[in-house]
């Protein structure tokens, strides 16, 4: 919604999916056809394709493209059940895939666009107790450092942003869940885990409104990012995991280079 409003405000047309599009309907009025609310869950392949036809038809083409949908849900990497790990990873890695590619072809056609890949801080260092969702935004930044340098040369553009805490309502589940995992060893830390996003709910640094309107700005510069931070303490994060991991590599740059063969052999 936050990215909607930010593009409208800008002058912007919006496909707006959601899985109960319906819900939208009374705010979406009040723009007219500057709005289309596809249904889709992006999880399915066929509303993925219908949804993307449907923004094509309406809008005769897609020029932005953010990839927002997405759970980050906690859990340890020994316990957490499998079809949860699975689970986690089509909606917040293959489904972006999906989208993704749905939504290339008509760029590559037109020859320009971008594609904004919602990732994480958690897709630039790893954060405890979210050891699979870590995992899946980074995949989701390496396909995007790639996906950016494979379409340059046909035109299209590719932004990787990190939030870090932000208001959203993703917090306020988290109440609701209770820890199922059946390995003992892990509750005090998930506990933990739990219990600091529900403090945190409401109480987050990160303003919805203004990271959408960052983002939108960003990509309308000149020389636009190739990733993008959002949040002073995401940024403090990861700067300071960049740093002690670059710190560490260069430690060990001795032992790094011994391993290759002798210069001229």
């Amino acid at each position: 919604m936050a990215f909607a409003e930010a593009a409208l405000e800008v002058g912007d047309r919006v496909a707006l999916t959601a899985r109960r599009p319906g819900e939208l309907r009374e705010w979406a009025a009040q723009y007219g056809d500057r709005v289309l609310l596809p249904r889709l869950d992006v999880t399915d392949a066929q509303q993925v394709r219908d949804a993307v036809a449907a923004a094509e038809a309406h809008f005769g083409g897609i020029d932005i493209l953010v990839n927002n949908a997405g759970r980050g849900w906690y859990g340890s990497v020994e316990g957490m059940a499998d079809a949860a790990v699975r689970e986690l990873f089509e909606l917040n890695f293959f489904a972006v895939l999906a989208v993704t590619r749905a939504v290339l072809p008509g760029m590559r056609a037109r020859r320009s666009g971008w594609v904004v890949n919602m990732s994480s801080v958690a897709g630039l260092r790893g954060v405890t107790g979210f050891g699979y969702y870590t995992a899946a935004k980074h995949a989701i930044e390496g396909m995007t450092e790639v996906l950016r340098q494979e379409v340059a040369p046909l035109g299209i553009k590719v932004l990787a942003v990190e939030p870090g805490a932000f208001r959203t309502r993703a917090y306020a589940g988290f109440a609701g869940e209770p820890i199922e995992e059946s390995i003992e060893d892990y509750h005090p830390m998930l506990e933990n885990v739990r219990n600091a996003m529900i403090e945190q709910d409401g109480r987050q640094q990160g303003d919805p409104h203004q990271g959408a309107r960052a983002v939108i700005a960003a990509i309308n510069q000149s020389d636009p990012p190739h990733r993008l931070v959002l949040g002073g303490g995401g940024y403090d994060a990861v700067t300071a995991q960049l740093q002690a991991t670059l710190t560490e590599i260069r430690a060990h740059e001795k032992v790094s280079r011994s391993v290759d063969f002798p210069a001229g052999r």
